[in-house]
Parts: C-alpha cells; structure tokens; sequence
C-alpha cells in the first residue's frame, strides 16, 4: 500500500512489532518452538474527533478494506508461520471517543483478518483506551479457534511514540504463532479442539 488513503480512511502511518521469546521469564528454555508475538497498526485521522456524531456507519461501512490491509500485512509479516491466537485494540486520541476506535474492531472489519489468519472460531479479545502519544497498551490474546484453550491467555504491549494525535486513531491487532512458553495450569489442549464454536 502506497497510499494514505484506504476506502474513507487517512493512514498516516502503520506500525509494526515483533517480539521472539526463547525462554520463560525465569530463564527456563521455550518446551518446543519460540513464542512469536506480532503487533500491526494503523494510525488513521479521526473524521469525529471533537464532536458528537450520533451515526457512525459511514465508518464501519468501509471497514472491511481495512480488515483486508491487515490480513494482507499479517501474512507477510508472520513468513509462512502458522498464527495460533490474535487479539485487537484501539488507542484513541482525546479530541475522540472510545467508541471510534471500536467502530473499526466489529466484525465487518474483523472478519477479513480472520481470513487472513487462515479462519478463526473464537471471538476476538479487545480493549481500548484514550490516549497520546507513548501510551502503552496491553493487548490481550486468546486462542483463534477455542477460547478454552487456557495456554493462550496471554498479553502483548505496545506503544507508539508519535501516535495518536488528537484527532487521530491507532487501531491494534495483536497475533501470537503458540501459546505461553511451559504454560502448565492445565484445561483444554491446543491438539484437543474441535474449532466448531468458537469454545472448544
């Protein structure tokens, strides 16, 4: 992508974040392959900010060419791996609300990450917060298919030093190639699940 502008969005600026992890946070070796955690984002002008605007359809409308961008990023970002688990959020910057930001993580515009990520049962993990620029955020992780799959509850951060602005949004996904490194608290299996609901 070229261009700042996608469908009825003004992208300044995309970021991305990737983060290997070998070893447990004591020291133990990874029990199989490294835990790759990839954070995409985009930084887009805010049409609402500063003002009450009861309808905002016209921006979930278009959604689904920018769920297509990230699904076409995380592709190439993630280099042939297989994406295990995924999670979303926004950072909106003060002349904004907290419901803009959500507007662009619904399902018109998470289904073509979906699809991007090879499918996904589950619903998606979100959160969201006002902020500025260098406002961390914690973005959850659950696994794709099976949200009882209890080693891929999990956490990435991410911070964005020259975002958002004022008038601006960063929308976040969040995607993870396993799920925590040596995770023994037991439940449902990543090999046991059917993928039928969502849950198991």
């Amino acid at each position: 992508m070229s261009t700042p502008d996608l469908s009825a969005f003004h992208i300044r600026k995309w970021y991305l974040q990737i983060e290997d992890t070998l070893a447990g946070e004591t020291g133990a070796p990874a029990d199989g392959e490294p835990l790759r955690k990839i954070v995409i984002a985009a930084c887009l002008r805010n049409p609402f900010a500063g003002r009450y605007v009861e309808d905002l359809s016209s921006w979930i409308a278009p959604s689904p060419e920018l769920g297509k961008e990230f699904g076409r990023r995380i592709r190439e970002a993630a280099g042939g791996q297989a994406i295990e688990s995924y999670g979303k959020a926004c950072l909106v910057g003060i002349d904004g609300e907290y419901e803009h930001g959500n507007a662009l993580l619904t399902n018109p515009a998470a289904n073509p990450v979906r699809e991007g990520v090879g499918g996904g049962k589950s619903w998606v993990p979100s959160t969201g917060k006002r902020g500025g620029p260098g406002t961390v955020i914690d973005i959850p992780l659950a696994h794709k298919d099976a949200l009882y799959v209890r080693s891929h509850y999990d956490t990435v951060s991410a911070m964005f030093g020259d975002g958002p602005n004022r008038d601006e949004v960063v929308l976040i996904w969040a995607f993870a190639t396993r799920g925590r490194l040596n995770a023994r608290l037991g439940g449902l299996k990543a090999s046991e699940i059917k993928g039928e609901d969502g849950l198991v």
